[in-house]
């Protein structure tokens, strides 16, 4: 079968790319840069090039497909360019939208976000959650009229959304992966606990694939294999290094008023800020996130947790990370 794929070249993207080219189908995938052109050429993709905000490029990429995978997006803390993230998030999703249903495409998936759940703090989320009624970042927002735009398009073309929790793995190092590093590294002395939700980079891209051939138009489908906590993982890593040292957990009361501080720093230096007001508020708050359905309807199998974690310090070690 012949589907097309944006952000075929990211870490996720790159995982879904893979799969469905191990399970026979013709990949068409979209590369704006000549290094994406030239990685997704390695999966065995064939190159569409264009730009994911580009008309014309989207009606190439699409033509002739039954199936559209959306997995081009932006995922950043207070970013230096919201514009820019929305106009990735928001408006590139109803480009693909648009020349999709154009072309006939017969199920677009819908790579959203966990995060769009909006479940109050201290509870558990899931698709049926009632969202709180505010955004803990503008990633969030983007992400939620995303999905929400995406799925009011079901009388155009079916539509199925997959919203993944933190996806860990080889291959990533960015967002919370660079948490992980930082700690596989000995280079955080202090951390703050929380709990978050993650699923396997590999399990994330068999979520894709089942909720193609499985999951009901208008369908959220949550992909979060384990919900750990900050100090679950340090324990899951210092196993797998060998490490005796452990870092300070600090108050999370002293995060509010620590994270402007540390913004400004990096901000000065022009670096981007490992913390900042939305990555506090998103800290403080915490995920739990119930990925059940995805099992029970298209039958997903997550990977334990520490597997995932094991895996993703071996893939340090490979890459010279650590």
């Amino acid at each position: 079968m012949r589907v097309a794929v944006t952000g075929g070249s990211g870490v996720v993207g790159s995982a879904v790319v893979r799969h469905l080219v191990a399970d026979g189908h013709e990949v068409w995938a979209l590369a704006r840069s000549s290094r994406s052109s030239s990685r997704l050429d390695g999966l065995g993709a064939r190159v569409v090039h264009g730009d994911i905000l580009d008309g014309e490029a989207l009606a190439r990429l699409v033509k002739g497909s039954r199936r559209v995978f959306h997995l081009a997006g932006v995922n950043e803390m207070c970013s230096r360019d919201p514009v820019r993230m929305w106009m990735i998030n928001v408006e590139s999703t109803l480009g693909v939208l648009e020349a999709s249903a154009r072309a006939g495409v017969e199920r677009f998936v819908h790579t959203s976000s966990a995060t769009t759940i909006g479940e109050e703090g201290g509870t558990v989320g899931r698709e049926t959650s009632p969202h709180r009624g505010h955004f803990l970042s503008e990633y969030e927002r983007s992400k939620t009229v995303a999905e929400r735009l995406s799925l009011d398009r079901i009388q155009d073309i079916e539509v199925v959304s997959v919203n993944p929790a933190s996806v860990q793995g080889p291959g990533r190092s960015t967002g919370t992966g660079a948490l992980l590093l930082a700690v596989s590294r000995g280079r955080l002395p202090f951390l703050v606990d929380t709990t978050f939700s993650i699923v396997d980079i590999d399990d994330c891209a068999r979520g894709h694939l089942l909720a193609a051939d499985r999951g009901l138009p208008g369908e959220r489908y949550l992909l979060s294999g384990a919900v750990l906590t900050v100090r679950d993982a340090v324990l899951i890593l210092k196993q797998a290094s060998g490490r005796r040292g452990s870092p300070w957990f600090v108050n999370p009361a002293v995060v509010p008023a620590l994270a402007p501080v540390v913004d400004s720093g990096f901000r000065l230096v022009g670096k981007q800020s490992p913390l900042c007001a939305e990555s506090a508020r998103v800290l403080l708050h915490g995920h739990r996130y119930d990925g059940s359905k995805a099992a029970r309807d298209l039958g997903l199998e997550y990977t334990p947790v520490e597997d995932t974690l094991e895996r993703t310090f071996r893939w340090y070690r490979r890459e010279g990370l650590i």
